[in-house]
């Protein structure tokens, strides 16, 4: 099992600015990072060398929770503090996404660390975030007829310290707002004229700094396990064209990682549970924020299943989360199906 630790073909990753993310004024907003779309030993450098990961992601819901985790079926719109209307919802989310990742790891030493970075632009049908905001804020379904360009991940610096028994990292990225974005004006009954984001949105409209540490344990030198802990760290920037800015998010990706070798060192199976945990720790802030004191936060669980082909330096990983527990969002299920390639 030594070829594996030579030859860790599970680069980079991370969450990129596919899935998740929030629009709409009024409503709450959850952030760009997605707990659900990285492999478990994603998030830790690999050996130096140039990678290609290709993501894909599907997200599926019909379920909106509450305060307290509670399904709802409707939603009230009250902009001004005056009279408002309740509007049924309906909710049928389901959500494509797809992110080709391009990671580059150096031969350089910065602090006793591989120092490494990689982009991340993503193209998607809507994000959970977009369809979150239109259902809550407006009462309307999502239009995720259209695939066009979410917004723009890059990590910049990406620091991985390497032990026997141990791969620490630690990375700093931001989430550019290049993908689609507009608002438009939205007429209801009672309430009257109100500005909402656009229910064809893929862009989240703000910028988005992030901060992240991962750390994976190998009980035995030749990593054929991997016991993965990473914390993700968010920090948006006022939203355009509102008066508000998301809170704060700090979210626990966990994994277990086994190799299994099926021909000898050539071709490897891996399996293993994994899971994340997502809360918002600090409030949104601004004229437009809706019950800012109310935070969300979502827990799931799941598993991984893949296979690394090691003459090709090539691995194929699909992997399912199912969330058990949300607040003031979706509740709903994903599968990602992701490849990567050593160069």
């Amino acid at each position: 099992m030594q070829i594996i630790r030579r030859r860790n073909l599970f680069a980079a990753a991370l969450a990129c600015a596919l899935a998740f993310g929030a629009n709409v004024a009024r409503a709450g907003e959850i952030g760009h990072f997605a707990p659900g779309v990285a492999n478990i030993r994603d998030y830790t450098v690999p050996d130096p060398g140039v990678y290609g990961v290709l993501y894909n992601y599907w997200y599926s819901t019909d379920r909106l929770n509450d305060r307290d985790g509670n399904k709802i079926s409707s939603v009230t719109i009250n902009p001004g503090g005056g009279r408002g209307v309740t509007l049924a919802v309906d909710v049928d989310v389901d959500v494509y996404a797809v992110s080709p990742t391009f990671i580059w790891v150096s031969d350089w030493n910065v602090f006793g660390a591989k120092y490494a970075a990689f982009i991340a632009p993503s193209f998607a049908d809507s994000s959970v975030g977009a369809s979150l905001s239109t259902v809550s804020g407006s009462g309307r379904e999502a239009d995720a007829s259209q695939f066009d360009v979410g917004d723009l991940f890059v990590m910049p610096i990406w620091l991985g310290w390497a032990r026997p028994n141990w791969d620490l990292a630690l990375g700093y990225g931001f989430y550019a707002p290049v993908g689609r974005y507009d608002t438009e004006t939205l007429t209801l009954p009672v309430v009257g004229t109100i500005e909402v984001e656009s229910a064809d949105n893929i862009g989240l409209g703000f910028w988005e700094q992030q901060l992240q540490g991962a750390a994976s344990w190998y009980p035995w030198v030749d990593k054929r396990m991997a016991v993965s802990a990473v914390l993700t760290y968010g920090i948006p920037h006022e939203k355009e064209d509102f008066d508000l800015t998301p809170g704060q998010n700090l979210t626990l990706n966990w994994g277990i990682s086994q190799y299994l070798p099926l021909n000898g060192e050539t071709l490897l199976l891996e399996v293993g549970p994994a899971g994340y945990d997502s809360w918002q720790i600090t409030d949104d802030s601004g004229s437009a924020a809706r019950d800012p004191s109310v935070d969300d936060e979502v827990h799931a669980v799941g598993g991984q299943l893949g296979l690394t082909y090691v003459p090709w330096l090539l691995s194929v990983n699909a992997h399912y989360f199912y969330e058990f527990s949300a607040t003031d969002r979706f509740q709903g299920e994903s599968f990602g199906l992701n490849v990567s390639k050593m160069f």
